[in-house]
């Protein structure tokens, strides 16, 4: 009986590698996720290498992209170096496959950016099967794409999943469910984890990830906003539902656990991440799955346009959009602007007021 296997994201941190240290000495983490475009710039120290190299040599690395920015509506020479690395990287290095994130960072300046989500338009499903029409071009392993935590309207967390089908629809794609991403809406947006969870296409599942957040203080609301900000335990909810969702995912293949590398600082932050790990083992190996045996992966042969596709309008409401919101330009502005894209009078003020205190994290100058 086929079962899932646990793995982690690396992260270099030392503290991160000091926690996961007794995982490495026992062997249990049977597959590594790296997010390979982090240290596109910077040099690899030769440990890390090492231990990368060891995981890719056995058939156990997944790749995991950040700043690709599917949903940007103007191709730039960003996009085309990211690419000519990544094939650089999967030249040198075996993915068993490779994922991005779902949504769009700042057009001007990706380091502004955080994924920000679409709504599920005609014109910008086309830009989305663009971008990974063009990604997939460019390896010949799988490529899926992760579920956002972050979404402005109940509107895009009831459609995601369906856009997100038919984005990968063509190039036979696969989904990473973040399940802590479902709890942020969850628990943002008042509906239950499984109620989301069954509007996405489970059988396209191939990978789970499994992280803690945070919980933001709320000026329109009584309740907290949930943020996903990898630096805390899993939530029991997620433990709790994880189960029945892997029986519901015929194709999983990988569960991912995340924790960024510099909140595993104390002696208390580590065994908890160990023990978190082991809960999930412990699932694993308790659970009663039917998994399907996997076939092999065939590359689906698509005509590429010579000219990426691109939408100017588009392109200038996201740039304003990111603008507005590094800014902290007023709430309600922002809902009463007159968008053809993005339906900000549906909005929540409160996520508005979370997307600005997000951007502001990553760029405090």
């Amino acid at each position: 009986m086929r079962k899932p296997i646990l793995g982690v994201s690396m992260m270099a941190e030392p503290d991160f590698v000091s926690a996961i240290l007794p995982l490495l000495h026992n062997n249990s983490i049977e597959v590594m996720e790296w997010s390979f475009d982090t240290l596109y710039h910077t040099n690899e120290p030769d440990w890390l290498r090492d231990l990368l190299n060891f995981y890719a040599e056995n058939n156990r690395l997944i790749g995991h992209g950040v700043y690709y920015s599917l949903f940007d509506a103007r191709w730039t020479a960003r996009q085309e170096e990211w690419l000519k690395k990544l094939k650089e990287e999967v030249s040198l290095r075996k993915y068993n496959h490779i994922t991005e994130h779902f949504g769009f960072m700042n057009t001007e300046n990706f380091h502004q950016g955080v994924p920000l989500p679409v709504s599920l338009h005609s014109k910008i499903l086309q830009i989305g099967k663009d971008r990974l029409y063009r990604l997939q071009d460019a390896v010949n392993i799988p490529v899926g794409i992760e579920n956002l935590a972050f979404s402005f309207s109940i509107e895009d967390v009831k459609e995601q999943g369906v856009f997100l089908d038919k984005l990968t629809e063509d190039t036979n794609g696969f989904l990473i469910l973040d399940l802590h991403n479902i709890y942020c809406q969850s628990c943002n947006f008042g509906l239950e984890m499984q109620q989301i969870i069954d509007l996405y296409p489970l059988d396209k599942v191939k990978e789970i990830h499994l992280s803690g957040g945070s919980w933001q203080d709320s000026v329109y609301r009584k309740k907290q906003v949930r943020r996903d900000t990898h630096d805390d335990v899993i939530p029991k909810d997620i433990l709790s539902v994880l189960p029945s969702v892997m029986k519901k995912c015929p194709n999983l293949e990988y569960i991912i656990i995340e924790r960024l590398g510099h909140t595993l600082k104390t002696e208390e932050e580590r065994n908890y991440f160990l023990a978190d790990f082991n809960k999930v083992r412990t699932i694993i190996e308790t659970s009663d799955l039917k998994l399907k045996q996997q076939n092999g992966w065939c590359k689906e042969e698509i005509k590429l346009p010579a000219k990426p596709l691109e939408d100017l309008l588009l392109y200038e409401e996201q740039s304003r959009l990111t603008r507005l919101l590094y800014e902290n330009a007023n709430v309600e502005n922002i809902k009463d602007l007159d968008f053809h894209y993005f339906k900000t009078e549906n909005w929540d003020a409160e996520m508005i007021l979370t997307a600005q205190n997000i951007i502001k994290k990553w760029n405090p100058y």
